[in-house]
Parts: structure tokens; sequence; C-alpha cells
């Protein structure tokens, strides 16, 4: 396995990363189970578990906490804040309120003292970003959290919370996580740059665009929309959609050229964002023990150029086939009152 440093912090971390959203009612609901997957990745060589509060309504959380007993100082543990956890006004977002309660709770979950990387989910327009800075600082002079970073930022807001960290003398975002596949490269325009440019780690998520590079399917095949990714979300693997049809074009190339060269499309699909280098590790998401085998396949895997000269004709650096899923929109195109005049201001001069 391969190692390497995360953005600033000095800590090593596996080039690949157990992401465990797919453990809990969502996914793999027996937790004894999802416990023999995350040992079998750790005996693999990972030492990066990445969850969320929100994965499952903490349950993945607390099946983490389990399987870390004993061998929780060989882990360098990332969790995740914002999203609601539960029905009142104050129970998500990126405000100090929030945080200060949640990382109580993640810790409690995770039976743990401490997380190594703490992430804010989303950006959060309702809280200015110094209040977030401010927080998240004084967890890690708490010695609750030891670094923390974002997830799914703008390449904008990443500039603006380091702006505001050197003019406040605050700790600054040392992660971004960000989807990124060979379906979805929009990140390469200006996010993985940033990154570098202010000395980031990056772990990327999603590296099979959401089950559409595992290879389940093919084009003029049946899509189950029953089980699996189809089941939880329907919409997003709708067989008549154009979306769909434009994925599975690529897909049959992504094929081709996995057989070329002696792989499996989703071998090929995880291997694909380490070649790039502003990308520290790759999370991948298994759900069982059979999908982490064939996940941990794509770790040996290294693409030369003429391959990633293939890839790149199929689908151009820096474009998307499909708006990456769960991304964050910003309020500007979804609250109409910022992107309309009010009526009576719309007359021509």
């Amino acid at each position: 396995m391969l190692y390497r440093t995360l953005g600033g912090t000095g800590i090593e971390v596996s080039a690949h990363c157990l992401g465990t959203m797919m453990f809990g009612s969502v996914g793999n609901p027996d937790h004894a189970d999802s416990v023999r997957v995350i040992h079998a990745a750790l005996d693999a060589g990972i030492n990066f578990v990445d969850t969320a509060d929100m994965y499952s309504a903490g349950e993945s959380e607390t099946i983490v906490g389990k399987a870390l007993k004993g061998r929780r100082d060989d882990v360098v543990l990332a969790t995740k804040v914002h999203f609601p956890m539960g029905e009142g006004p104050n129970q998500g977002g990126n405000s100090r309120r929030w945080i200060v309660k949640e990382v109580e709770e993640s810790l409690r979950r995770l039976g743990t003292d401490w997380i190594d990387l703490y992430q804010v989910h989303r950006p959060d327009h309702t809280t200015d970003i110094e209040e977030t800075l401010s927080a998240l600082t004084d967890l890690v002079r708490a010695g609750k959290i030891r670094a923390f970073g974002c997830s799914t930022f703008p390449a904008e807001e990443i500039v603006e919370s380091h702006v505001v960290a050197e003019r406040r003398g605050l700790g600054r975002f040392r992660t971004e996580q960000p989807p990124y596949s060979i379906l979805a490269r929009g990140i390469e325009r200006a996010v993985l740059p940033t990154c570098r440019r202010y000395g980031m780690g990056v772990l990327t998520w999603s590296p099979l665009a959401s089950g559409f590079l595992t290879g389940k399917y093919r084009k003029g095949g049946a899509i189950d929309l029953t089980s699996g990714r189809a089941a939880l979300h329907p919409h997003r693997f709708a067989p008549d959609a154009p979306l769909t049809a434009a994925k599975l074009d690529v897909v049959e190339q992504l094929v081709a050229v996995a057989d070329s060269i002696g792989t499996t499309l989703p071998e090929l699909a995880v291997a694909f964002p380490l070649a790039h280098p502003a990308v520290t590790s790759v999370i991948i998401g298994p759900r069982t023990m059979e999908q982490l085998e064939g996940l941990l396949k794509g770790a040996s895997l290294t693409l030369d150029d003429e391959t990633l000269d293939r890839i790149d004709a199929i689908v151009a650096p820096g474009t998307d086939v499909y708006p990456p899923d769960g991304v964050w929109t910003p309020p500007s195109l979804t609250d109409v009152a910022q992107r309309r005049r009010p009526v009576g201001e719309r007359a021509a001069a």
C-alpha cells in the first residue's frame, strides 16, 4: 500500500481511504459483517477511515467505533459535520453552536477521545466562515481534533477560507474532499489547482461515479431500479434519461480501454484519480467483503501515459459527463430572490 502525507499535517495516510457511508441502515445493516470488512481493509494496509455523523443517522460512526476498538492508534480517523441530525432549526449547519455540540456526539459514537480529521461536509452561507474556522481552531487547541478540512467546497469558498484564516490568525482547512471520477472531472479546472496552491491534502469520493463505473450497468442492458445504488437513487439511473444514455456511452468506451490493458472497469476507475498530482487519497466505499476485494485490486494498478491519454480523448480534462451527485449548489442559483430583481425594478431604464 502506498502512503502519502496529508497536506501539511505531517500525517501519513494510505493512498486509498476506506469510506463507510454504506455501513448501517443505508447499505449493510449487519454490524458484525461491516466490522469484518473494516478489519479486512486495515489488514490490507489501509490506515485511513472516513465517515460522517449523518451516514445512517450516526450508525456508521457507531460501527466504525466498534471496529477500531484495540486498533485506534494505528488509524487516521476522519468524520464530518454539517447535515441535519434532528428536527430542530439548530440541528445542523456550520455554526459554532452546532459544531461544538456535534463533535461530542461523534466522539461518543466513535468511542474515541480525538478525531484526526474533522471536515465541514458542505458550505453554509448562513454562517460566517470566520465563526466556523474559529470553532474548529478551538477544537484543535482543546485536543478534540487534530486537523480540520472541508468537503465539496467550490474553489472560491476555499480561497476565502484561507484569506480569513490568515487575517484572523485562525487555523485553516488542511484538506478538501471533492467528488472525482472519469465521468466527473470538473474539479480539475479550479478546485484541484487551488488545493495545490494552498498545500491542501485531497481525498476524493465517488471514483465509481455512483455505480456507473462498476461494470454493472451497460448500454443495451436492463437497469434494475430495485437493488444497489439504483434503488437508493432511482432518478439517477432512469433508463430513458439523456444523462443515463451519455454515461453508458462513455462506459462502453472505458470498458474497451480496461480490456486492452488487462484490467476491469472498476479497477481502472479507482486507479484514475490517483494519477492527478493534487490527489492524496481516493475514498473507496464498499458494502460487502466481495466489493472491498474488488476495489483493492485497483490499489496496485498504475495507469501509464498512453492509457491516460486514451481516457482524456473519451472524457476531456475538466469536463463532467454529468453533474456529480451530491454536489453543493450555491444559494445564488437555488434562491429565486437572488437571481431575479423584484417585479417593480425590472422595467427597462
